[in-house]
C-alpha cells in the first residue's frame, strides 16, 4: 500500500495493512504455521505504528484537542494491553492452543483501537490541526517507524522524551534478531 500525506492518511493505511494480515491468519486453519508468519508481520507492524503514534500523534492530541489528555491516555492504555497480548503471543508457535486464543484477543483489541481512532480522535485532530501540521507529523511518523522497534517492550516508556531516547536502540537491536532469526520474511 501506498504510505505518505498526513499522519491520517499514513496511520489509516498502517490500519488497513494490520487488518489484511489479520484477514490472512482468519483464512488460514488452525494450527498452520503460516499463521505465526503473519501474527510476526503483525506484531512488527503494529510494534512499529505505536511507537511512532506514541512519539509524535499523542504529544499533538495533548497539545491541540480539547481534553487531549484523557484521550491520549486511553489510547496508551491500549497499546498497553496490546503490547502485552504480543509479548505473551511472541513465544507461542502456530500449534499452541494457546496461540489462538492470543491472536483473537489481539484482533478484538486492535480493531476496537482502529474504529476508535478512525471515527473519535482522527476526526477531533484534524478540526484542530493545519494541514501542514498534519503533514508534518506525518512525515515524523514516517521516520519514527524506520528506526522504531519491531517486537513488544511492554516495559519500555512510552511517552517522550525517554521514548523518542530508547527507541531507535531497542529498534537497531530488534531489526538485528529479526534478519539473524529471518523473523518477519515471508517463506
Amino acid at each position: 500500500m501506498g504510505h505518505g500525506g498526513d499522519v491520517i492518511a499514513e496511520l489509516t493505511t498502517d490500519h488497513q495493512e494490520v487488518e489484511e494480515l489479520f484477514t490472512n491468519i482468519e483464512e488460514l486453519p488452525v494450527g498452520d504455521s503460516q499463521r505465526k508468519v503473519y501474527a510476526d508481520q503483525v506484531t512488527m507492524e503494529l510494534v512499529r505504528h505505536s511507537v511512532a503514534e506514541e512519539a509524535y500523534l499523542y504529544p499533538a492530541v495533548r497539545q491541540h484537542i480539547p481534553g487531549g489528555d484523557a484521550l491520549a491516555d486511553k489510547e496508551l492504555e491500549d497499546h498497553a494491553e496490546a503490547e502485552q497480548t504480543m509479548k505473551d503471543m511472541e513465544s507461542c508457535e502456530a500449534d499452541d492452543p494457546q496461540f489462538d486464543m492470543l491472536v483473537g484477543k489481539l484482533m478484538t483489541e486492535i480493531r476496537t483501537h482502529i474504529l476508535d481512532e478512525e471515527n473519535n480522535l482522527f476526526p477531533r485532530l484534524r478540526e484542530a490541526c493545519s494541514a501542514e501540521m498534519l503533514n508534518e507529523l506525518g512525515d515524523k511518523v514516517r521516520q519514527a517507524k524506520k528506526m522504531a522497534p519491531t517486537r513488544p517492550h511492554p516495559s519500555a516508556p512510552d511517552q517522550p522524551p525517554a521514548n523518542k531516547l530508547l527507541a531507535p536502540g531497542m529498534g537497531l537491536v530488534d531489526r538485528m534478531r529479526d534478519a539473524m532469526s529471518g523473523r518477519g520474511k515471508s517463506s
